[in-house]
């Protein structure tokens, strides 16, 4: 089972990435989305309440109207560099299963991972991802040293001002360059 760990963008192409993380909190799998893909992920976690209702939310009325429950998602494969998921679907119909007759019938449904994550997010329903996806795609983790470098991070933009930043970058340029012409004289006088 994975949880999202949240909404991030791509340094490189400005893309969104949505973050999955295992329970261990060790490893975590990327997903690039697109923009619009992102911010039906975020309604859902916003619990936003636009007047206009968006397609995920049109798809838990339609699952609602057909007495249709969602379970969890799956994603369950990579294929052509691309993530693969199904919606585990099941009928509302438990207060009808007589004692011994197990559960409701579960039901499969193809869908885009972004699509199921919006989804999952807005029905509460579990992430889950196969073991082989997560050791092909996930790359490791570690919360603590990530949370202490924001904090740092943070810290310095508190404390200083730009122009101060500035003067330091270029203080530490003049010094490295300077690191680096040393060698060059040294090297030249010995020879």
């Amino acid at each position: 089972e994975m949880h999202m760990a949240g909404l991030t963008l791509d340094g490189a192409s400005r893309s969104p990435i949505v973050l999955l993380r295992d329970p261990s909190g060790r490893r975590q799998v990327p997903i690039w989305i697109d923009h619009a893909q992102a911010h039906n992920i975020m309604t859902g976690i916003q619990q936003s309440n636009e007047q206009r209702l968006l397609s995920h939310d049109l798809m838990m009325s339609l699952l609602k109207a057909g007495n249709f429950i969602l379970d969890r998602i799956i994603i369950h494969a990579i294929e052509n560099s691309a993530f693969q998921a199904v919606l585990k679907l099941r009928t509302n119909n438990d207060h009808e299963a007589t004692e011994g007759e197990g559960s409701t019938a579960l039901f499969e449904v193809d869908a885009r991972p972004s699509d199921a994550i919006a989804l999952a997010i807005r029905s509460k329903c579990s992430i889950w991802m196969l073991e082989e996806v997560v050791s092909q795609a996930s790359m490791p983790v570690d919360a603590e040293a990530d949370e202490a470098d924001q904090d740092s991070f943070r810290r310095l933009l508190e404390e200083v001002s730009p122009a101060e930043l500035v003067r330091q970058l270029k203080s530490r340029n003049s010094t490295n360059d300077k690191d680096i012409d040393c060698p060059d004289s040294e090297a030249t006088n010995k020879s």
